[in-house]
Parts: C-alpha cells; sequence; structure tokens
C-alpha cells in the first residue's frame, strides 16, 4: 500500500481549528441560511457571506457544504430513515462519495456536520480516484453497517468517467466476495441523476441527491456513533 491519505490540507489548522474561526463560520452559517430561506442563489449568497466574514476559500466550500434553506431541510427531514428501518432492505451507495469521506474521516481531516445533520468534507474526485491508506477500513465500515442493520443488499454506484472506476469496483466486489456480502456494484454516466431518480433507499451526503430523492440514510453519522471513530468534527450549528 501507498503513504497517500486525504489528511488536512496545508492551513486548514489555522482555518478550523482556533474557537474564534469556528464561531465565525457558525455565524456564516445561520446568515447563508437566511438568505437561501429567502430563494438567493446559492453562489450569490456564499459570496456575499463570504466577503462579510472575511472567509478563506476552503472556509467558503465548508461553509457552502453546511448550509441549506428552511425548505430544503425540511424536505431532507422528513424523508430520512432510521437504521431501525434498514432491516432487509436494499440500499443504493453513493460510492465515491461515502468512500471519500470515510477516507478523509479516517485521515483526521477535518469534517463538517451541516443544518441536515449530513457530513460533509473538503475532499473530492477531480477526474482520478487513487485508493489511499484508508481505503480498506472504509469499506470494512461499511460492511460493519451492512450487516449489523441485517440488510438485503446494498449496492455502490460510481461514477464511470472517473478514472479508476472500474479498479475500485473491482475492489468491492473482490472483498464482497470473500466475506461473502450480498453486494453490486455498478457504472454509471451520470450517478447523481441515477441516485435521484431511484426509488430506492439512497446513502448520500451530496445536497442535490437529498433534495430530489425518495428516501434516505444518514450513513456516516451513524458510523461515527455506532464505530465511536475519532474524528475533527465541526457541528456547523
Amino acid at each position: 500500500m501507498n503513504n497517500r491519505n486525504r489528511g488536512k490540507n496545508t492551513g486548514d489548522d489555522a482555518l478550523f481549528g482556533p474557537e474564534k474561526q469556528i464561531n465565525k463560520l457558525r455565524l456564516a452559517v445561520e446568515d447563508m441560511h437566511y438568505l437561501l430561506s429567502r430563494a438567493y442563489p446559492e453562489k450569490a449568497a456564499s459570496e456575499l457571506v463570504g466577503n462579510r466574514y472575511r472567509l478563506k476559500t476552503r472556509q467558503i466550500q465548508a461553509l457552502r457544504g453546511a448550509s441549506a434553506s428552511a425548505a430544503q431541510l425540511q424536505n431532507r427531514q422528513l424523508k430520512h430513515v432510521e437504521s431501525s428501518d434498514l432491516k432487509e432492505r436494499t440500499v443504493y451507495l453513493d460510492g465515491f462519495n461515502v468512500l471519500i469521506l470515510l477516507e478523509s474521516l479516517l485521515s483526521e481531516a477535518y469534517i463538517f456536520e451541516g443544518l441536515d445533520g449530513c457530513i460533509r468534507d473538503l475532499s473530492g474526485v477531480h477526474g482520478t480516484y487513487k485508493r489511499v491508506n484508508q481505503t480498506l477500513r472504509a469499506v470494512e465500515l461499511v460492511a460493519s453497517f451492512y450487516q449489523k442493520n441485517h440488510i438485503h443488499e446494498l449496492i455502490w454506484i460510481f461514477d464511470k468517467p472517473v478514472s479508476n472506476s472500474g479498479r475500485i469496483k473491482q475492489i468491492i466486489l473482490e472483498f464482497a466476495e470473500q466475506h461473502q456480502l450480498n453486494w453490486q456494484a455498478d457504472l454509471q454516466y451520470n450517478p447523481d441523476k441515477f441516485l435521484a431518480e431511484s426509488s430506492a433507499l439512497i446513502v448520500s451526503s451530496d445536497a442535490w441527491i437529498l433534495d430530489h430523492c425518495k428516501e434516505w440514510f444518514n450513513l456516516i453519522g451513524y458510523l461515527i456513533k455506532e464505530e465511536k471513530l475519532p474524528v475533527n468534527l465541526i457541528k456547523m450549528k
């Protein structure tokens, strides 16, 4: 295995470590929520709030991930299911979204709990996915969730255009075969649209998917509590 991980960027401790910065971010999220609830476009609202609080680029990224309008929060809450409702269900999992977030969490990167209760990070796929030291542990955590909640079938959905998506699909399927898990993995050209339009239960922290899907489950929040994971979690409310 290589020595790559998805830990903190240089400068993140200065942006997200001090209590002064966290309090400023929480105030910014309050303002952002106010503007979004009054139909301000997200980009314009984040620029306005970012300028007011003199936020840096990565702080604005965290702000946007944590924020939502009142209507969005109500909609997401109505569609959220509890772990007690998962038994014998088929669950569709937003592959890169979940995997990279877990890798970041396990790498001690800063992660953020938004107004909707979802956990998000500042990483992402930029055309290529590269396996890191924490990848296997991330998959093991998903397996623990799958087994403890007696889920009937888990289907991983990955972005086909992303380089190495076929390789991570194969890794997932080999892991499932080795551990006798009822898992599937599929590549989609537009996984966000596929998941949002599916009638299935979705695992993702992608805001657009949560706004449009039928049902969703907060997997990362569940795992942090259930597995007692040590995390650099900033609650944005």
